[in-house]
């Protein structure tokens, strides 16, 4: 056990030490403010406070792991090695900068709280950010900063056993619509039907009617594909299915009908299937819940993870919200036309409230690559050099590599073509 001597524990200090010295490097860690208990422990030990007591590991520390409340922070970036960090350390400190800090900024994602410009459907956007602005929003610096300081322990307790966490993927199907053309009822169909003949869409009048008569697979319907491809790795795919009322916005297929029910119970065989809330739900709790118990009558079974439709959050009303409705997991934190890490992390790390200053029981999961995100690269090569990057960064640190894909990203369309083979390096990944 890692037993951490500092001033004052808070809730932020307790929240990023845990993250950073257990979930991510496997160190039980405990606190103290008494020197006398710090001095008789007899195995790993490190002050975080403003002086060092002695020979021990001392990183300084930065005000706002002591902080409480939202302020305008003096932020300078700057180069770490082959990464980059922020709150520099003075030459005593065992670290350069303080990480716990740093780290706790990114994962409680306090810049999201500051006043930023938003995109048009008032998300949060990657251009906004302090990792896009000063180039390292495709590294997961909260890892690289954690397994540095686990450098710094383990020349000092060279005889301690440490674990070693391995290499994961955790794939997500996200199902805004299910089918292109089947289970859409007459109105829509017959709407789409006019609305392609006036746009001179004959081609897909004779598609759509030879889908509904049975006579071809409709486009979007991927379903029995991405779960064969599950075979091939340890951990179960997790589908996110559409349920809340039609919209403008929303436009999957209703729950009326049997068909796509029927869908989502055989999908639940053989992987995880989640709630995808509507956008009106994101703003809306009662929405939220209707949806949820809505998902959990047709699964029979509790909604262990939700993600918000486009990918918007607003923080930290969404978080608070499926915390309420006991949701345990989210999958919405990352951005859409850029791939990265959002939090700074490939480790599933929970929510810190920043208004009540406390740990909440939802975990996050950040997504590190959308589909949508590969588009403006036109080439498939380019699409698999980037792909591989960002693989190549988890890779490093041992984490958790969450890619978003939609169901009908495997569909036969130029737009999605060669997604196929991109899907099929994030399995192989794991192989290798």
């Amino acid at each position: 056990m890692l037993l951490v001597y500092t001033h004052k524990i808070t809730p932020r200090l307790k929240y990023i030490f845990k993250q950073i010295c257990t979930r991510i490097l496997g160190i039980p860690v405990d606190f103290t403010t008494t020197v006398e208990d710090f001095i008789a422990h007899d195995s790993l030990k490190m002050s975080y406070t403003r002086q060092s007591l002695g020979n021990e590991i001392f990183v300084r520390s930065h005000d706002l792991l002591f902080e409480q409340g939202i302020s305008d922070l003096d932020i300078k970036v700057s180069d770490w090695e082959e990464t980059k960090c922020f709150f520099a350390n003075s030459d005593q400190s065992a670290l350069p900068f303080d990480i716990f800090s740093a780290s706790f900024y990114l994962l409680s994602r306090y810049e999201e709280y500051l006043p930023h410009v938003k995109d048009e459907f008032g998300r949060f956007t990657a251009l906004e950010s302090l990792a896009y602005k000063h180039q390292f929003l495709e590294q997961p610096v909260v890892d690289i900063w954690a397994f540095k300081f686990l450098k710094v322990v383990q020349a000092q307790f060279p005889d301690y056993q440490f674990q070693n966490r391995k290499y994961s993927i955790r794939p997500v199907i996200d199902v805004p619509m299910a089918y292109d053309y089947k289970y859409k009822g007459i109105m829509r169909t017959v709407g789409g039907t006019f609305k392609d003949l006036f746009s001179f869409k004959f081609k897909d009048v004779y598609k759509r009617y030879m889908v509904i008569l049975g006579f071809k697979n409709d486009p979007y319907d991927t379903f029995r594909y991405i779960v064969n491809r599950q075979k091939y790795v340890k951990q179960k795919f997790i589908f996110f299915f559409l349920v809340g009322d039609f919209s403008t916005y929303d436009k999957n297929n209703s729950v009326q009908k049997t068909g796509f029910v029927s869908l989502i119970k055989q999908v639940g065989d053989y992987c995880k299937v989640g709630l995808k809330s509507s956008l009106f739900a994101v703003d809306s709790k009662a929405t939220l819940k209707m949806e949820k118990e809505r998902l959990e009558r047709i699964i029979n079974q509790d909604i262990p993870a939700a993600r918000q439709s486009y990918s918007k959050l607003n923080l930290p009303e969404t978080y608070r919200n499926l915390t309420e409705l006991e949701i345990s997991e989210d999958f919405t934190m990352g951005y859409i036309n850029h791939v990265g890490f959002r939090a700074g992390t490939c480790t599933p790390f929970f929510f810190f409230d920043l208004d009540y200053e406390i740990q909440t029981p939802l975990r996050i999961n950040t997504y590190h690559v959308l589909d949508f995100a590969l588009l403006k690269h036109h080439s498939l090569l380019d699409k698999k050099m980037i792909l591989n990057r960002i693989i190549t960064e988890v890779k490093k640190v041992n984490g958790e590599f969450v890619p978003v894909f939609h169901n009908y990203t495997f569909s036969n369309s130029e737009r999605w073509k060669g997604y196929k083979e991109l899907f099929n390096i994030i399995i192989d990944s794991t192989n290798e």
